[in-house]
């Protein structure tokens, strides 16, 4: 992890205050990505113990982001921070906000695989890992304070729109050949539309972490 940016402090316990919400931002993280892999591992086998983790970690995630607002929150009125310690504190609340709203997306995917029983399909597991991708990307961008690896992005973004469109057209089809399936594959389209929709969120996080580094706003996604 690189701290370079968050040390340096006269006073040595600022520094540490800065490093422990950043490594509790990270374990934020690294909980919504078991989540994510949780209920989709869930959707595609079927099995019901790995989604009901997925949805009973979402107060983890709660919790934790609950701690960390009250925490920066304290640190802005305590230490009053300017340049780049402000903007580690902002970037942090929105980047921690995003992180709870992809838990819910993916604790919403977990309940949507119990009511399927049993997924099928190789596109909706691209779409995954595309997602999954992003979100590793802006963590690690996160970690590093180093957004250099966050221009691979643009493309990430086209695979992600290229699986979603392509697998939504695949299941219109489907419903219209299968119309007694149609409950059905509605659900799989809307656990298609949450993973965009986490990967969203992801390229969100990505553009706070442009700010906090650079200073300047740059939008990745339209």
């Amino acid at each position: 992890m690189d701290n370079s940016k968050i040390g340096h402090h006269i006073y040595r316990k600022f520094d540490q205050e800065l490093e422990d919400i950043q490594n509790q931002v990270l374990t934020l993280g690294r909980l919504v990505e078991e989540q994510i892999d949780l209920a989709m591992d869930a959707y595609i086998s079927g099995d019901f113990t790995l989604a009901e983790k997925s949805i009973k970690s979402i107060n983890q995630v709660y919790a934790l982001k609950k701690s960390l607002d009250d925490n920066c929150i304290q640190i802005l009125v305590l230490r009053q921070p300017a340049a780049f310690d402000l903007r580690f504190l902002i970037t942090v609340i929105k980047i921690i906000h995003e992180l709870e709203l992809i838990g819910g997306l993916a604790e919403g995917i977990a309940k949507m695989a119990i009511q399927l029983s049993k997924g099928e399909g190789n596109e909706i597991t691209d779409l995954s890992e595309s997602v999954k991708s992003v979100l590793h990307v802006a963590l690690t961008a996160f970690a590093r304070i180093n957004v250099n690896d966050i221009a691979v992005m643009n493309g990430l973004d086209k695979n992600i729109n290229r699986a979603y469109t392509h697998f939504s057209l695949q299941l219109t089809s489907q419903m219209m050949e299968e119309p007694q399936n149609i409950t059905r594959i509605l659900e799989i389209l809307r656990i298609a539309r949450a993973l965009e929709c986490i990967g969203d969120h992801a390229y969100h996080i990505c553009e706070e972490l442009i700010y906090m580094v650079n200073g300047e706003r740059e939008r990745l996604i339209d």
